[in-house]
C-alpha cells in the first residue's frame, strides 16, 4: 500500500504543481482544473465568493478609516507623530483593500469569459431542441445578472477613489504640516468624507447583495 499512496501524493503533487505554473494563463489555468474535476462554474463561484469577502473587508476598513480621521479632527492634545501614524495606516491599508477589489474583479471577468464562451459552443452539442433552447434560455439570463453584478462591483470599487484622494490630500499635507493648526484645517474636509464613505458603504453593501444573488444562481447553474 505504501507505494500506491506515495504515488498517489506525488500525483497530487504534481498536479498542484502544474496549477501554479499554469496560474499565468488563464486559459491553460483553467483547463489544468477542469482536469482535476473542477470546473469553470466552480471557479467562477469561489472568486465571486472571494470577492464578496473582500467588499466586507473593504466597507469595514473604510469605516475604521473614517472613525480615525474623526478622531484625528478632535484632536485635544498629545503626540501629533504618533495621531499622524495611525491616520496614515489607514489609507495604506484602505488603499491596499481597494486594488485587492480590483484584482478580484479582474479575476471574475477571465473567468467568466471562458465560462460563457465554453457554454455557447456546448449548445450546438445538444440533440434536444427542449433542453437546448432552456439552456440558452439560461445562459442568457446568467449573462445578464452577471453582468450586473460586475457593474455594481466596479460602481462600488469606483465610490472608493474619492474617499481615497481625500485621505491620501490629507495625509501629504500633514506630513510636512504636523501641527495643531493643521489639524484643526481637516475640519473642512470632514463633512465631505463622511458623505462619501456613507455612499461608498451603500454600494458595497448592494454589491454584496448581488454577490449573493449571483453565488445561489451558480448553484442551480445548468
Amino acid at each position: 500500500m505504501k507505494p500506491t499512496n506515495t504515488l498517489t501524493t506525488a500525483n497530487v503533487l504534481l498536479q498542484l504543481l502544474t496549477l501554479l505554473v499554469l496560474s499565468g494563463c488563464s486559459s491553460a489555468y483553467l483547463g489544468a482544473l477542469e482536469s482535476i474535476g473542477i470546473p469553470k462554474r466552480e471557479v467562477m463561484k469561489f472568486r465571486v465568493q472571494k470577492a464578496r469577502e473582500t467588499q466586507q473587508e473593504t466597507k469595514e476598513q473604510f469605516k475604521t478609516a473614517m472613525e480615525q480621521f474623526t478622531a484625528l479632527t478632535n484632536f485635544q492634545g498629545g503626540d501629533l507623530e504618533v495621531v499622524y501614524n495611525k491616520l496614515n495606516a489607514e489609507y495604506e491599508a484602505s488603499k491596499k483593500k481597494v486594488e485587492e477589489v480590483d484584482y478580484r474583479i479582474s479575476e471574475i471577468e477571465k473567468v467568466s469569459e471562458a465560462l460563457f464562451s465554453e457554454w455557447e459552443e456546448e449548445l450546438g452539442q445538444y440533440s434536444n431542441a427542449k433542453l437546448r433552447a432552456r439552456s440558452e434560455q439560461k445562459l442568457r439570463d446568467t449573462r445578464i445578472q452577471y453582468a450586473k453584478l460586475v457593474d455594481t462591483m466596479k460602481n462600488a470599487a469606483g465610490k472608493a477613489e474619492p474617499v481615497l484622494a481625500v485621505l491620501h490630500d490629507n495625509v501629504l499635507y500633514l506630513k510636512h504640516n504636523l501641527n495643531a493648526k493643521a489639524i484643526s484645517s481637516l475640519q473642512a474636509d470632514l463633512e465631505d468624507i463622511q458623505s462619501d464613505v456613507t455612499v461608498l458603504i451603500d454600494a458595497m453593501e448592494q454589491s454584496i447583495k448581488e454577490s449573493d444573488e449571483f453565488i445561489r444562481t451558480l448553484e442551480d447553474f445548468r
